[in-house]
């Protein structure tokens, strides 16, 4: 029998999940039943239609060996109700008055129109918290429109960020490429389970359960990094590059080939010194060309002007050049402080002795084959408070039925709330909308680095704890000099402006509106950490504190005196969570680490792109910035949980490297398997299969629209709305086996065709005919015409002090009964630098004016 939580120490001990859901939410529930969780995948008697995605075990489809549903579902138990029955109704109703949480990813009404309604479950189970999942929102112009992991990636705006250079003259002769294997449900999921675990913890307090909702096109047009605040405060527009940012201006590329036709990424963007990188990058490149005999005299250079960079990024492309994949050229890089890396295949990290160490994978028995199979496992190191690995491969087909319909016949016991947790400290405070915030009364040390680890904190401020963020002028927060300069003008002179608006000048420490966004609700105090006085304030700040979140380089924070072992005697009960690149614990864990760097290592840049020879696309931006913060976030709800119904902390070491292997799980499992190693397939379909599946360009420059047609009935929609019925006498095309035997042709045909549509006018015709398809939108169309995201007030406008009032994004899942807000309990955008210092030291600490003045006259703040 697979693992049901029983073990005290998981996050989510006794908890109990009813999932219904296909590909849209099975990732959610996946995380669920790492933190510890019962999830129960209730199935129709023909199956999930998810064991019907490939690949299969010996490519032989069979609902039993489709790899695709043995990753997603790793963890759970399956059942088979069915909902089509009055029987199984009242089956299902009698498991939902004894479960937790039901996650609901179903077609619009399918549970209402068998008398499951959300009133009626909890009518029979008032402390039930149901999640619904659903493309678009179930309201809305687009509320009806089909989606599919294509049509939100590119809707959402991550395809407009991702691809391969223009040519010289400024055009691209490629479409943009969607990231592969099902990222747009992974972004909805992450999300989805952050605000399942913030209306558990409502619930702890309350004992109520509430309705949650999310719009996946809201999550994935939440996810993109610094495209949209380029927009919204300068209008610049982004341009995709090969496995790199998208920018508003070319960079150096990224990518050298080795010797054998294999890529690294010596990160050469980051060669000048920039608010991320030190000027010491330079000469640490030059080093590493030195030992391979190839520095040409730049180390003996008084100065290195541009001509000396350029030269650099050559003779890096030169040595890379000269030596094999295996000769891991990145270690030099490392070792001499620099975050370059392998663009590894995926299931290359499985035999890594570092995540081996941290446990990252796990060897499942199959008893039914006689063998094991490796499986991505675990998302963080953590020896007190470990991810649930399951011992047993995923459920067989109603395996579980008489087990949970015995094992749930009485509704389990709600844990009592620990009375020296944050969510104790007095009733809740309300939000804008005059319910309770959720996270009321915690308190939140962030001393997060960068989107990875600061845009947890955001999450937790949303929910509404109170997230202290602490930095000094000596290492401010690099996003403070980073995207989306405020114009000097404001809001009015972005409001004027009919083109773009030149990057005023970084002037100042609360310019960024990027740093603005993802710092969303916090506090900000100055505090300098070298001096003693300094430290001495932190750990009385840490001793008030339910949380440490901390995203400095491995072994800053023991170098400190400030380690777990140290965190533990100010306060027994912390939760400490920290995040780099590669985790702390491991062979890696002084290594450097950008998200493209992560996004590298974990095979995530090479499940971009066209199939070989083309080289991987990547992701257009820090994509595993993001996941480290949903991780980081997670984390910190979960062990919340965990404390507040058990006493005990813990210290969670984090990786974004490890989160993105997490993503990569079906390819691992593959090459498990079935011996295949991982190869790109750009914007097609061949695991859920489907033609056309692509993006193809419509009326205008770089203007795209992709199509996913699943059936023979889509297919010949697609065929009328493009004005070509001839196609459908086309015996290549002659059904979907056919049409995906020739895909290029096909593709040919359809490209001809879209370039005289409108690609609005086009999705609109398609959608009606019950076709998934969508634009490739930019910020721009996101921000200034999408319908469905205005209608889902996507966007929050909140002040900040220097800059004004300016739009940032909200929070994707709506909770009825503890709304998040973007805003916080302060109701404000990012803090400016040390704005609060003297409202916290006061609050918090107790301190006198008197008593901060003479910490400012000494330095300390």
């Amino acid at each position: 029998m697979a693992d049901t939580g029983r073990n005290e120490g998981a996050y989510l001990h006794g908890i109990r999940v009813l999932e219904l859901a296909d590909e849209t939410g099975e990732y959610a529930g996946r995380v669920l039943a790492g933190l510890g969780a019962d999830v129960v995948k209730l199935e129709p008697p023909e199956g999930e239609t998810t064991r019907r995605i490939g690949p299969f075990r010996g490519d032989v489809p069979s609902p039993e060996e489709s790899l695709h549903f043995w990753h997603y579902n790793f963890g759970k138990r399956s059942i088979v109700v069915d909902l089509d029955k009055p029987d199984g109704q009242e089956s299902f109703l009698r498991l939902a008055s004894a479960a937790d949480i039901v996650l609901d990813a179903r077609p619009r009404g399918y549970l209402a129109d068998r008398n499951l309604a959300f009133e009626r479950l909890r009518s029979a189970n008032p402390r039930l918290i149901c999640l619904r999942i659903s493309p678009f929102g179930d309201t809305g112009p687009w509320a009806d429109f089909k989606g599919s992991d294509l049509v939100h990636l590119a809707l959402g705006g991550v395809m407009m960020n991702c691809g391969y250079d223009s040519d010289s003259s400024g055009r691209y002769d490629t479409p943009p490429i969607a990231p592969q294997m099902w990222h747009a449900y992974h972004i909805a999921g992450e999300m989805s389970v952050i605000a399942l675990l913030g209306a558990l913890a409502h619930r702890l307090r309350t004992g109520e359960g509430q309705r949650l909702s999310l719009s996946i096109h809201e999550a994935v047009s939440m996810n993109t990094e610094v495209d949209l605040p380029n927009w919204i405060f300068l209008r610049q527009r982004h341009f995709r590059q090969t496995c790199r940012h998208s920018m508003p201006s070319t960079s150096l590329p990224a990518l050298v080939q080795t010797r054998d036709g294999r890529y690294l990424l010596p990160y050469k963007t980051y060669l000048r010194a920039t608010a991320t990188y030190s000027s010491d990058a330079l000469r640490g490149t030059i080093a590493v060309l030195a030992k391979h005999g190839m520095d040409e005299g730049l180390g003996k250079l008084d100065q290195l002007d541009a001509e000396a960079e350029a030269k650099v990024g050559t003779l890096v492309d030169r040595v890379a050049a000269s030596l094999d994949f295996d000769a891991d050229l990145w270690r030099d890089g490392q070792d001499n402080g620099l975050p370059w890396a392998p663009v590894r295949r995926p299931e290359e990290n499985a035999r890594d002795p570092h995540y081996i160490q941290r446990g990252s994978f796990a060897d499942v028995a199959h008893p039914e084959s006689g063998t094991s199979y490796t499986y991505v496992a675990a998302r963080w190191y953590s020896p007190d408070a470990p991810w649930t690995v399951s011992t047993q491969r995923p459920p067989r087909l109603g395996e579980h039925t008489r087990a949970v319909i015995e094992e749930w016949a009485v509704p389990g016991k709600l844990p009592s709330l620990s009375p020296d947790c944050g969510l104790a400290r007095g009733p809740a405070k309300a939000g804008p909308t005059g319910k309770p915030f959720a996270l009321s009364g915690v308190r939140v040390v962030d001393l997060g680095w960068m989107l990875a680890s600061a845009g947890a904190g955001r999450y937790l401020a949303a929910l509404g704890a109170e997230v202290i963020k602490v930095e000094h002028e000596s290492r401010a927060d690099g996003m403070r000099f980073g995207a989306a300069a405020c114009p000097l003008g404001g809001r009015a002179e972005r409001q004027a402006a009919t083109g773009t608006i030149p990057t005023p000048p970084k002037e100042g420490l609360n310019r960024s509106g990027s740093f603005m966004e993802i710092n969303a609700g916090k506090l900000g105090i100055s505090l300098d950490l070298k001096k003693p006085e300094g430290k001495r304030i932190l750990e009385d700040l840490i001793r008030n504190a339910d949380v440490v979140l901390e995203g400095y380089s491995p072994g800053t924070m023991d170098r400190m005196g400030l380690g777990y072992d140290r965190l533990r005697e100010l306060n027994p009960g912390i939760i400490y969570l920290q995040q780099s690149g590669f985790g702390q614990h491991g062979v890696y864990g002084r290594a450097r680490a950008f998200g493209p760097t992560a996004q590298a290592f974990s095979g995530i840049s090479d499940m971009s792109g066209l199939p070989e020879p083309r080289p991987p696309a990547g992701i257009g931006y820090s994509y595993l910035d993001w996941f480290g913060a949903y991780n980081m976030a997670t984390a910190a709800l979960a062990a919340l949980y965990r404390r507040a119904t058990t006493g005990r902390g813990c210290h969670v070491d984090a990786s974004q490297a490890e989160v993105g292997i997490f993503l990569t799980g079906t390819a691992v499992l593959d090459h498990s398997v079935n011996g295949r190693r991982w190869s790109r397939y750009g914007n097609r379909s061949p695991y859920r299969l489907a033609a056309p599946h692509g993006a193809y360009p419509t009326r205008g420059e770089d203007t795209w629209i992709a199509i996913a047609a699943f059936t023979d009935e889509q297919w010949r929609a697609v065929a009328a709305a493009l004005g070509h019925p001839e196609w459908l006498d086309d015996p290549r095309f002659d059904g979907l086996s056919n049409r995906r035997a020739n895909e290029d042709a096909l593709d040919d045909l359809i490209s001809g065709a879209t370039g005289a549509y409108d690609g609005a006018d086009l999705m609109a015709r398609l959608q009606a005919a019950g076709v998934a398809a969508g634009i490739c939108q930019t910020a721009e169309d996101r921000y200034e015409r999408d319908p469905q995201l205005r209608h889902l007030e996507w966007l929050v406008e909140l002040p900040q002090t220097e800059l004004g009032t300016w739009p940032v994004k909200g929070f994707p899942a709506r909770l009825d009964g503890s709304p998040a807000y973007a805003g916080g309990m302060l109701g404000r955008s990012g803090p400016n630098y040390g704005e609060d210092t003297q409202r916290v030291l006061s609050s918090v600490l107790g301190m006198t004016a008197g008593q901060v003045a003479e910490l400012r006259a000494a330095g300390v703040v």
